[in-house]
């Protein structure tokens, strides 16, 4: 597509170097010759059949046309509409602007493999400690990473995220024992 508007911008500006020396009644004439072709192409074509347009080929009379006023390109003699002609040119814009605003790759980035490491390492370390308290040693170790991230990094070590308790807990240490 982009070779085919490049190809077109510059057959168009050879096109307006050739017009330079022409004299304002051979334009004049040039205009009624293309003007007529239009009329009989539009009367070939019929009511019910459309001109297709591709994406380069909107590009060139949407620039050419765009810097005109409403009124004065009503009055041109055009094989669309003056407001297709605006449509192609918001659809332009539209595009162009949602190509700059893409963000440059999709989704979360992903986690630094030192973290991913020190996660790993912890839970071998600690083989008790669900991915909250992972995230909570982290954090106290000015790591920052969400406890999702945690989850899902023990999730594709094959490690269960929160896993039973091995060690007493406070209630256990707490309750009443029972005498032997």
């Amino acid at each position: 597509m982009l070779l085919r508007l490049a190809y077109l911008t510059v057959t168009n500006a050879f096109a307006a170097l050739r017009l330079l020396p022409v004299s304002d009644r051979d334009k004049n004439v040039e205009i009624l010759a293309l003007r007529h072709q239009i009329t009989v192409l539009e009367r070939q074509l019929g009511a019910d059949t459309r001109v297709r347009f591709a994406p380069e080929d909107r590009a060139f009379p949407v620039a050419l046309l765009i810097s005109l006023p409403r009124e004065a390109l009503r009055q041109l003699r055009l094989i669309v509409r003056p407001d297709i002609v605006l449509r192609w040119h918001r659809d332009l814009m539209r595009r162009r602007h949602a190509r700059r605003c893409r963000p440059k790759r999709a989704g979360r980035p992903p986690t630094v493999r030192s973290i991913r490491t020190l996660i790993l390492r912890l839970v071998r370390e600690n083989p008790s400690w669900g991915y909250r308290r992972i995230h909570g040693e982290l954090t106290t170790l000015g790591v920052k990473v969400a406890p999702s991230t945690v989850w899902e990094i023990l999730k594709q070590a094959g490690l269960d995220p929160a896993p039973e308790r091995a060690s007493t807990t406070w209630a256990d240490s707490c309750a009443p024992k029972p005498m032997p």
